[in-house]
């Protein structure tokens, strides 16, 4: 009989879970090193860490999904609705296409012709107006609804498509997670120290949701915040700003950077930029938390011009999260650079780190 799946083991906590974690190796949480932990172990626990997220990223996955089925049923509502008021207005409409068709309209030009005085004639003119400018409010009126019910039924397609690629991100999600259990069923099976694995996963779990998760955001709320005072901190330091001609280049040294995320917020007095082999890595430390951001900017065109940073590898405690982690945070956080901010005319052409510097070429929008 197999096993009760990770997600199911990592549901045990509480108090005995911590009262038994305390007679064994407990897992460390403190940020020092804990040479005790094995590379193994480490990776057991990584891939805890793993199932928990992936698990939440298909939790927004579904969340979202139910939204649009129901924005979904919203739209057809609405469709049916229009579909009724069109039926209506195309036969208004084939009634006034008929009449022109078969002649029914031609009397008002022989009345015209025939007018005897000039009052006859303005008073069929008056009239032809009339007749003609509720005729061309009758097509108007179809091809309006028309338009809006076929405008209706593209959105309707877009969103059929949205819900078929979502369907595709939830399966693989799904397998990811299966495979991740599948995986840890087997690093777990046959060990003499597994129950004490499963306190450790269940420990860090309550550990990362309760502590690490929100101090994570917080890092990335604070240095979200601090980037939108960058513009206006560079416009008052104008020597990282080189003027050649019509080309701009904005240096950026690590150190400057770092000094100016402290003025920012007093949390950032533990918390450290490095630019090193074209990457970026942040790197901060609590009592008992430590966690560590290493990515990449790139020029961004649309829809609005900048530099944005990517999260390529999210460390907490030493284990590595997976790209579902990253990508939500980067998705909530705006860590991006906006040149026009600083000029309104200016825009971002490249981006590199070079030699402890954040480069930007820039050059004026036409």
């Amino acid at each position: 009989m197999r096993q009760p799946t990770i997600r199911r083991r990592i549901a045990v906590t509480g108090i005995t879970a911590l009262i038994m974690a305390l007679l064994l190796i407990r897992l460390p949480v403190s940020a020092e090193p804990q040479p005790e932990v094995s590379d193994d172990i480490h990776s057991v626990l990584e891939t805890s860490l793993s199932v928990v997220e992936i698990d939440k990223e298909i939790g927004r996955i579904q969340e979202e999904k139910q939204a649009l089925l129901l924005s979904m049923a919203d739209k057809e509502q609405q469709l049916a609705e229009q579909q009724e008021k069109i039926e209506s207005k195309r036969e208004q409409a084939g009634s006034v296409l008929r009449a022109y068709y078969m002649g029914e309209r031609d009397f008002l030009f022989t009345a015209l012709l025939s007018a005897n005085s000039l009052s006859d004639l303005f008073q069929i003119i008056d009239y032809a107006d009339i007749l003609i400018t509720h005729d061309k409010h009758t097509l108007n009126g179809y091809a309006q609804q028309y338009e809006k019910m076929k405008e209706g039924y593209e959105q309707l397609k877009e969103r059929q498509i949205a819900l078929g690629s979502l369907e595709e991100r939830l399966q693989t999600q799904r397998s990811r997670v299966l495979a991740l259990e599948q995986q840890l069923d087997e690093q777990l099976e046959g060990r003499s120290d597994a129950e004490r694995l499963r306190l450790m996963i269940g420990e860090l779990t309550s550990f990362w949701e309760t502590e690490g998760l929100k101090e994570v955001k917080q890092y990335f709320s604070e240095l979200s915040k601090a980037m939108q005072k960058l513009p206006s901190w560079i416009q008052d330091n104008k020597t990282f700003l080189e003027i050649e001609g019509f080309n701009y280049t904005l240096r950026v040294p690590q150190d400057d950077l770092n000094a100016f995320l402290r003025e920012q917020n007093e949390m950032f007095e533990r918390f450290a930029f490095t630019f090193e082999d074209g990457k970026v890595t942040a790197t901060g430390k609590s009592d008992n938390l430590e966690i560590s951001i290493t990515g990449s900017y790139t020029v961004q065109v649309e829809p609005a011009n900048g530099i944005i940073f990517h999260v390529e590898e999210l460390l907490f405690n030493g284990f590595k999260l997976p790209d579902t982690t990253r990508n939500s945070l980067e998705e909530e956080f705006d860590l991006g650079f906006y040149p026009g901010l600083i000029i309104s005319f200016l825009e971002a052409k490249s981006v590199e780190i070079k030699d402890g510097e954040l480069i930007v070429k820039l050059s004026l929008s036409l």
